[in-house]
């Protein structure tokens, strides 16, 4: 009876034990399903908040220009406009426009601010319209963008450590946030990114096409934002660094020693000219592609640039265009501008800026899984290999920016969320099952502190310092108020204020009236004539002085529009 017993109790072993592998190995067989589904749900949300911040939003300072200079590109094809930048993000963003068919009413006499606000309230069409179909581009590319990040967490660290670097690149606030405008911050990173991560699978296989690959990617970079200049050394260098691993694994290095050295310089030397001239044929391509006579004219304004830096514009193999655009950017940095702080408005810049930016501007699950990840590349040897084509491009980037004269934005440093995304993946390389649950915690943080911020995504900071609310009382311009909610406030105004007498303050480059806004600036009015409702964009408000100051002083604030525009009421 005992025997039996014992034998019925081994019988049922097998079915207890065996039970949790047949379900795991159901879940491996839909692991692709699996994994495909939640990049597809994570893609999906980050194109909504993108969408809905597109279609809500009013124009920003610097879009009208790109806008116009666009339609101008294709229309025109001269390049007499924003030479302050290359033509390729201009291009995409013209691609969207060649589907809402803008009317143009440009005069010869036209700036390139004149010229954006005549295309999108001059010349009748619909600025909504014309705005989204500007946009769609870059939001199509950042999505893209986001396949890139999938793509080289997963080569790193895996399924699992590609998901955890989508997420926090598609529940960024910031990527998010400029990502859904016709800007150029998101298409350069993206290029960059895409640079180093071909320039990474080099490693491995036939490192020729990649390598030519990432050349065109660092081409287009270059032809769409100057700043991204600094990354070509490092990225050439880690080229050269692959070109050899991939050389050394193939076994091709035999023969004497000092045979080998040399054909070992040799090949640096063809991977970095090579790239070099293929970087630069696709920045000559674009200007060509705007105007294939390549006409232009030195505008007046230039401002002349001496010394070293003079003398490199003068050797470099760019376009002329691109050179004179450097020198209107070399213009800029020698120019100084007032910043705001923490509550403090000062002049100048300064060099810690970009990282108490993004400080403030990052989800706390994120600045976490960043270090983790960082770290962890730097100390697992498996991945240490990756450490300098992960972290050393932005690192150039944030160091050379960070010598910069303009603090406007984390929008200069948005390279550092794109590229420490994907170094976040390789928290799954350690072991402990409690830290990849702290890992997945943080994520979910992440998650839930970006979509509380919905759909106020450019105004975000972190809950540390209280949240998209607070975010006007520590940093100012692109990371608050870029002139964004002009088209809310109209309705706000409507709907809670209708009939009062309003007075606007604005920083921004719409036209109030377009969105039917009836208002004075009460900075050229008499104080004793401004009463009732005060708009005032909250850059605005952070270094208000003199007669705005005083206004200020004898007004109640009583709405927030945005998180961008505060309104006072006045007695």
């Amino acid at each position: 009876m005992s025997t039996s017993m014992a034998d019925r109790r081994e019988s049922r072993l097998p079915t207890s034990t065996t039970e949790p592998p047949r379900r795991f190995a159901r879940l491996r067989r839909h692991r692709r399903w699996l994994l495909a589904l939640a990049v597809a749900a994570l893609l999906a949300q980050m194109a909504v908040a993108m969408v809905t911040a597109a279609v809500r939003q009013t124009p920003t300072i610097d879009e009208p220009v790109y806008v116009g200079t666009a339609v101008v590109y294709t229309r025109e094809h001269s390049l007499r406009y924003n030479p302050e930048h290359p033509p390729l993000g201009k291009l995409i963003i013209g691609a969207g426009l060649v589907f809402a068919h803008p009317h143009l009413d440009a005069h010869a006499t036209d700036d390139q601010t004149a010229l954006g606000r005549r295309l999108l309230y001059e010349s009748g069409n619909d600025p909504w319209r014309v705005m989204f179909w500007a946009r769609l581009p870059v939001i199509v590319l950042t999505l893209l963008f986001g396949l890139v990040v999938l793509a080289f967490a997963c080569e790193l660290a895996g399924p699992v450590g590609g998901l955890v670097a989508l997420a926090l690149y598609t529940l960024s606030p910031d990527v998010i946030a400029n990502g859904s405008l016709a800007t150029l911050d998101v298409p350069a990173a993206g290029f960059v990114l895409t640079s180093a991560w071909l320039v990474w699978r080099a490693r491995h296989g036939r490192p020729s096409p990649h390598l030519a690959l990432a050349a065109v990617a660092l081409g287009a970079a270059l032809a769409t934002k100057m700043s991204t200049l600094p990354a070509v050394p490092a990225l050439l260098l880690l080229a050269v660094l692959s070109r050899s691993h991939a050389r050394r694994a193939s076994g091709s290095g035999s023969g004497p020693i000092a045979r080998r050295r040399l054909v070992a310089v040799g090949v640096a030397a063809g991977v970095a000219v090579g790239m070099a001239l293929l970087a630069l044929t696709v920045v000559w391509a674009t200007y060509l592609v705007v105007d294939p006579r390549l006409r232009w004219a030195t505008p007046a304004d230039v401002p002349a640039v001496h010394g070293l830096r003079g003398l490199a514009l003068h050797w470099l193999p760019l376009p002329r265009p691109y050179r004179d655009g450097m020198r209107v950017q070399f213009g800029f940095e020698n120019a100084t501008w007032s910043g705001f702080l923490f509550g403090r408005v000062y002049r100048g810049s300064l060099w810690y800026y970009l990282p108490a930016a993004l400080l403030v501007k990052t989800p706390l699950g994120a600045l976490a899984l960043w270090l983790t990840g960082a770290a962890t590349m730097l100390g697992v040897p498996r991945l240490r290999a990756a450490a300098p084509y992960v972290l050393l491009p932005p690192a150039v980037l944030l160091a050379v920016a960070m010598t910069g004269s303009r603090d406007l934005g984390v929008r200069y440093a948005l390279f550092v969320p794109v590229f420490l995304a994907v170094a976040a993946a390789g928290v799954v390389a350690l072991r402990p099952r409690p830290a990849r649950l702290t890992a997945a915690a943080a994520v979910l943080f992440v998650a839930v502190s970006s979509l509380r911020a919905f759909p106020y995504y450019l105004p975000y900071s972190n809950e540390a310092f209280g949240g998209p609310s607070m975010t006007r009382l520590r940093l100012h311009d692109s990371n608050v108020d870029w002139g964004q909610d002009l088209g809310r406030l109209a309705d706000r105004l409507s709907e809670r204020y209708p009939g009062e007498r309003v007075w606007l303050v604005y920083k921004g480059s719409g036209v109030p009236s377009a969105y039917g806004i009836e208002a004075a600036d009460p900075r050229k009015a008499p104080p004793g004539e401004v009463h009732g409702l005060l708009a005032v964009s909250d850059s605005s408000v952070a270094k208000a002085d003199g007669r705005l100051a005083a206004l200020l002083d004898g007004s109640t604030p009583v709405d927030d529009v945005g998180h961008s525009i505060t309104v006072f009421r006045r007695p």
